[in-house]
């Protein structure tokens, strides 16, 4: 605690408000408080916080206050200037989208479903919102089974006979752009569908019952049946739809799961009295802070974009003397009536533990998968390191391979691994220039020496970093070769070959090689880099390979370009013809001047240029 904060924490307020700790001018967390003097101070004075907040204090070199009339005030500003500044020690969520709605427009005559991002006063109708576009999709998808209404996006009505379309054929539309029904007969199909989204099945299977036994009555066989599959398919999304006890209601439902280091907060969302869906937002570095308090947090982050509260918001726990202030806050947010609610029993208590239950599960997923990847990547370099001898853990690996066919198009690939994860950014071509052929080693021994030779150039700007270990692929012999031409630039780095007979490793100077367990996540980690050199090498190798292909007859004449080839060939249609025509037709061809009209002449006429002129 330097001088200048031991000052300003003498002359702290009793007041509500926000305070800003920064490091070196920069701030790097924002809170509030009810009593300024009391919450600042606990900061500078206390031995027994969390590792996060130790850690912070620890970077702190200045503080600024800002007072407030109420605490509600506090609140409000504080979202503000986390929003501004995005401090490194506050809860930021990274989540910006705009969840996407169910959009029908009544004003149209025959309106569409369709897929909408905002909600707007349009005059449509919005249902949603919807956890992601996949499960709006899903949902469209059960509309186009179940109600035949157009998908296409013609205006109608339309004037003059139409031909039907196929999903007309097919019983997926009611064909209103070709006069197949009236206006009235497609609107009823539509207010089923609104009824079907505001999660009234029962009245829709209803009336498919019934219009079933009439077209039944009538004879109608066929339509019976489509009906009775339409209610079956009802029916069986009813089934897998999961339902509340409360119906009719709308709530947003917050839980939080911690682990000694983050934190998962999950937010499932009620319509209807149906849950829709779920979130879940990992917190880094919260594990260990007091679970309301995050929760308060992550609930003003969460709607402090474009999302708008639900007419309940529920919670588990809140720190005691700001849930009055938050529920005021989400009122102005909604813009109208919103209640927040920590139940202690009922059906509401059961469904925060249920977030609550969604919440730990996808932080222990999260949690499982971060150890595959560090498995994968940093603790697979890790082994590599120990198994091939090296004292340090590399950092930058780099993977060599070779590419030509039958000696053409001779190509090398250099890829970068770095922390066990490819840097694409970093990967380079070689187009070998030595000599022509397929020669392998010495393919190898110049891109090495290429390589090598870049760490030393005399402009710094145009050097490259040296690596950490480098991966060749092949056995010994390429890996001499490619040692050689490292050592004469004057560079000396671990490297290792693979052989792809049975997966050794070779290493330079030692004649038998090390074997690694199939199932060893080093030996995956070092076929995913020899094989990433292998694939950018055969890319680059088509690339050229297919430039080589399409070489036109014409670009080895001398002195005629481009503009004068497309010329030719729109004239002429094919070079046969072109090989046909005489002088006098060449010098007709628009953009043709005499010498190149010759050289095509002398180009289709070799034998004439061979014989030997009267003087």
């Amino acid at each position: 605690m330097n001088e200048t904060i031991a000052q300003k924490l003498r002359l702290l307020p009793d007041s509500p408000g926000c305070y800003q700790m920064k490091e070196n001018g920069k701030i790097i967390y924002v809170g509030k408080a009810v009593n300024l003097k009391n919450r600042v101070r606990s900061y500078f004075h206390g031995h027994d916080h969390t590792p996060k907040v130790a850690a912070m204090v620890s970077h702190i070199t200045d503080f600024d206050i800002i007072l407030c009339r109420t605490n509600l005030e506090a609140l409000i500003l504080e979202c503000n200037l986390i929003k501004l500044y995005k401090p490194y020690y506050n809860i930021l969520l990274k989540d910006d989208k705009h969840y996407p709605y169910i959009r029908i427009n009544l004003n149209e005559p025959f309106p569409r479903v369709t897929l909408a991002r905002r909600q707007t006063a349009d005059g449509a109708k919005y249902f949603g919102p919807y956890i992601g576009a996949t499960a709006v999709r899903e949902v469209l998808e059960h509309l186009k089974k179940l109600f035949p209404l157009r998908t296409c996006n013609h205006h109608l009505p339309e004037h003059g006979p139409k031909r039907p379309c196929m999903n007309y054929e097919i019983g997926r539309c009611l064909g209103p752009c070709c006069g197949k029904c009236t206006e009235n007969e497609y609107r009823a199909v539509v207010q089923r569908v609104i009824a079907f989204l505001n999660g009234k099945y029962q009245d829709v299977t209803d009336e498919l019952e019934k219009d079933m036994r009439e077209a039944a009555k009538a004879l109608q066989f066929e339509k019976a049946a489509r009906l009775r599959d339409q209610i079956r398919d009802i029916q069986g999304l009813m089934q897998r739809q999961q339902a509340i006890q409360t119906s009719g209601v709308e709530q947003d439902v917050f839980a939080l799961a911690q682990d000694d280091l983050d934190a998962m907060a999950q937010v499932l969302y009620v319509r209807n009295g149906h849950i829709l869906g779920g979130d879940s937002f990992a917190l880094p570095r919260e594990g260990k802070e007091d679970p309301g308090e995050v929760l308060f947090d992550f609930i003003v982050q969460f709607y402090e974009g474009d999302r708008k509260p639900a007419r309940e918001v529920l919670c588990p726990n809140l720190p005691g003397e700001i849930g009055g202030d938050l529920e005021e806050w989400l009122r102005q947010r909604r813009g109208g009536a919103c209640t927040l609610t920590i139940p202690q029993r009922g059906d509401k208590r059961a469904l925060t533990l249920l977030a609550e239950k969604n919440a730990r599960d996808a932080l222990e997923k999260r949690n499982a998968k971060k150890q595959v990847q560090y498995e994968r990547t940093v603790g697979a370099v890790e082994e590599l390191a120990k198994a091939i001898g090296m004292d340090t853990v590399p950092r930058r690996i780099e993977g060599y391979d070779i590419s030509n066919t039958q000696g053409a198009q001779n190509v090398a690939s250099m890829v970068v691994f770095i922390n066990g994860e490819p840097a694409p950014k970093e990967y380079r071509h070689y187009r070998i220039k030595s000599f022509e052929g397929a020669n392998d080693f010495a393919s190898m021994n110049e891109v090495l020496g290429r390589r090598f030779r870049r760490c030393f150039a005399e402009d710094p700007k145009e050097r490259w970093p040296l690596p950490d270990l480098v991966l060749i692929d092949g056995g010994p012999e390429q890996l001499q070769f490619a040692r050689e031409a490292m050592l004469a630039t004057g560079a000396d780095v671990p490297m290792f070959g693979l052989a792809k007979r049975l997966e050794e490793i070779f290493l330079p100077g030692r004649e038998d090689s090390i074997l690694i367990d199939h199932h060893s996540p080093v030996l995956h980690l070092i076929q995913r880099i020899r094989d990433e050199a292998h694939r950018f090498a055969i890319t680059y190798h088509r690339g050229l390979r297919g430039k080589a292909s399409v070489h036109s007859a014409l670009e080895d004449i001398p002195g005629v370009g481009p503009t004068r080839r497309r010329a030719l060939l729109q004239y002429f249609k094919s070079v046969k013809a072109i090989r046909e025509a005489d002088l006098d037709e060449l010098k007709q061809v628009p953009g043709m001047n005499a010498p190149s009209a010759e050289a095509v002449y002398a180009w289709a006429h070799p034998q004439e240029n061979s014989e030997p002129r009267e003087s």
